[in-house]
């Protein structure tokens, strides 16, 4: 059996095929290497952001996701579709400040397309906010704003009521059924608060119109 030479082997194409084979794969990795930096910096203007906004501090909060969307939506062509799961967290976390904000503001969180996210870091990223808002619910309670309290309640509430029918695509969206796992367990944290604040007040409010009759 005769076997090919070198010369033989670049005749058939293989040297040609290598080389470009090995542009490709740098490609992919100048690219796989920007993304991992630049998301890492994407989420922590988001971490920032959902920082400044439980300070009260809504213009740096804006600022700061607003620049993390305008990042992502660079990376987005640098990911195309081959490393798009590399720009997934970061959206996850956009999702999640944005959320937020409307939450505070009592406007309309923005739609997937609006944020220009895949669906499921939508998902994923409604679930995050969650534990976010639970935050809120403390905070509006120390400040002795049960109603407050109660409405960012029913918000977790109806954010996990619209997310958990999608638990039947758990094996095709990472993570999923952990996250529906851990709202609901923040929800039932905080139900039994809320009920509890509530019985408190009840009770107050009964006694202080006790103590008025009494006077009267």
């Amino acid at each position: 059996m005769k076997w090919l030479t070198i010369k033989a082997m670049s005749e058939l194409g293989i040297r040609d095929s290598l080389e470009a084979i090995d542009a490709e794969l740098k490609d992919v990795q100048e690219r796989r290497e920007k993304l991992i930096k630049g998301t890492r910096d994407a989420v922590m203007l988001c971490s920032k952001s959902i920082i400044a906004m439980h300070r009260g501090e809504m213009d740096v909060a804006k600022k700061d996701m607003d620049g993390a969307k305008a990042m992502l939506d660079e990376f987005r062509a640098s990911a195309q579709q081959d490393l798009k799961k590399y720009v997934s967290v970061a959206e996850q976390e956009l999702v999640e400040a944005y959320a937020l904000r409307s939450v505070i503001e009592g406007s309309a969180v923005p739609s997937m397309d609006d944020l220009e996210v895949s669906g499921p870091a939508y998902l994923t990223g409604l679930l995050d906010c969650v534990g976010e808002i639970k935050r809120l619910v403390y905070d509006s309670m120390r400040a002795g704003k049960a109603q407050s309290a109660e409405s960012l309640f029913a918000v977790m509430e109806e954010i996990y009521g619209a997310v958990y029918p999608f638990a039947v695509y758990d094996n095709v969206v990472a993570g999923l059924r952990k996250k529906l796992d851990v709202a609901r367990m923040l929800i039932e944290d905080i139900r039994a608060v809320v009920t509890e604040e509530s019985r408190r007040k009840a009770f107050m409010d009964a006694v202080g119109r006790l103590e008025s009759g009494t006077k009267d």
